[in-house]
């Protein structure tokens, strides 16, 4: 017997993960799953979403992402034994389904396998797709658990293959429950056993105007990259700090690299750098190709934790940043301000991308922003020596009248 439910995030509402489907609420999947005898076997609560690229059939390449997963069902879900393995088996929307396997020996129970299907026949998610049909991403993964723990990871972890991009957060699993009773013993992923969680600050009064947050020191630059198979695919150098507006309270973060994951994809007209840590879900840069000879930053999305415990996330797919040609990089020493939004905006220091034609590992030639160009020097100079032009005009011509005037005196 199969018993679940899909639930809002507790404590938050529902929260908004605006991504290129546009704002979507982010849901929390929650199984319970029991046996013959109505005890409870395996437990399970988490969210997820899923990043897919796709071929249009115009031959451009676009990216959807899906986190809302209306009523799914859990058919096929089993508890497993010593003999066979446990199960969670989701199905949703038209044609997609989510499985992961778990196996166990005398002392341990392993997350074994995770597979996703997608159906690119779906008019609704894939309208364009050139392609038609169910296609699967399996993962090996392989992780052990102490037998009668509760395996927690609150951090995001994702999963790239094939450019399909799985992410999980805020999972709670127990396979093999013993006695009907989800165990009190917690068995964290390594990203939460590192990270120190802070308790959220609770406002006592809310300010009615826009609190100013403290000036932050420049950011640490950090150096990114994705492959495609054992090939760089995309560069990316820089320090990133985030301003974040929410509730009327400004925050500025810095990007520690040194804490800092990435991954992303390779395509032939877009590229993603999505970079994730402790308080980060992800943020994620996606660039376009444009006029078949530049590329650009099209689009930026976000999703992160805040002090006060509450989660900002926002989308913007209709950017037109750190423009370059084809086959150069793009590069600005300088500050530089990408505005996602009025209340997300990112500063970036010691910039530099290149996320097409990447060759032997390195950056191409740059092309370098207005602010970095060496013709800014000329500007001042400019106006200076046409300020000198002017003074030596006027002088001239002050001369001149004056000339004129003695000359008129003289007598005849």
């Amino acid at each position: 017997m199969v018993c679940f439910r899909l639930s809002p995030v507790p404590g938050s509402g529902l929260v908004l993960l605006c991504l290129v489907l546009g704002a979507v609420s982010s849901y929390a999947l929650e199984l319970n799953l029991t046996d013959s005898e109505k005890a409870l076997c395996l437990y399970a609560k988490w969210q997820m979403n899923f990043t897919i690229p796709y071929e249009t059939t115009s031959k451009s390449y676009k990216t959807v992402t899906i986190s809302n997963f209306g009523t799914p069902t859990y058919n096929g879900s089993i508890c497993g034994d010593n003999q066979n393995g446990s199960r969670i088996a989701v199905q949703f929307g038209s044609g997609f389904s989510w499985i992961v396997n778990f196996t166990k020996s005398v002392s341990v129970y392993s997350i074994d396998s995770i597979s996703f299907s997608y159906n690119t026949g779906d008019n609704t998610t894939f309208p364009d797709a050139k392609d038609k049909g169910i296609l699967t991403v399996n993962e090996s993964v392989a992780f052990k658990i102490p037998l009668n723990d509760i395996f927690r990871c609150n951090s995001l972890s994702s999963l790239v293959k094939n450019g399909v991009v799985q992410n999980y957060w805020d999972v709670h699993v127990q396979a093999f429950v013993q006695n009907g009773t989800v165990s009190t013993n917690e068995y964290l992923c390594e990203k939460d056993n590192t990270t120190t969680t802070v308790a959220p600050i609770v406002p006592t009064t809310v300010p009615s105007p826009t609190t100013t947050p403290s000036p932050k020191e420049k950011p640490d630059v950090g150096s990114y990259l994705v492959k495609n198979g054992s090939d760089t695919c995309l560069l990316a150098t820089m320090g990133l700090q985030l301003n974040v507006t929410h509730d009327k309270v400004a925050s500025v973060i810095n990007i520690n690299p040194n804490v800092t994951g990435y991954s992303g994809s390779c395509h032939p007209q877009t590229a993603l750098l999505r970079l994730n840590s402790s308080n980060i879900k992800y943020l994620d840069f996606v660039f376009a190709v444009k006029n078949e000879n530049r590329f650009y930053l099209k689009e930026v999305n976000v999703s992160m934790y805040l002090a006060n415990g509450s989660v900002f996330s926002f989308a913007n797919n209709n950017l037109s940043y750190w423009d370059a040609p084809l086959g150069s990089s793009y590069m600005c020493n300088k500050e530089q301000t990408v505005s996602v939004s009025g209340e997300f905006q990112i500063n970036t220091f010691d910039l530099r991308v290149q996320p097409f034609n990447v060759k032997d590992g390195k950056y191409s030639t740059a092309e370098e922003c207005s602010a970095d160009s060496d013709l800014n020097f000329l500007i001042p100079v400019a106006v200076g020596v046409a300020l000198g032009f002017l003074i030596i005009v006027v002088f001239i011509s002050y001369m001149i009248g004056r000339r004129k005037s003695r000359t008129g005196y003289q007598s005849v």
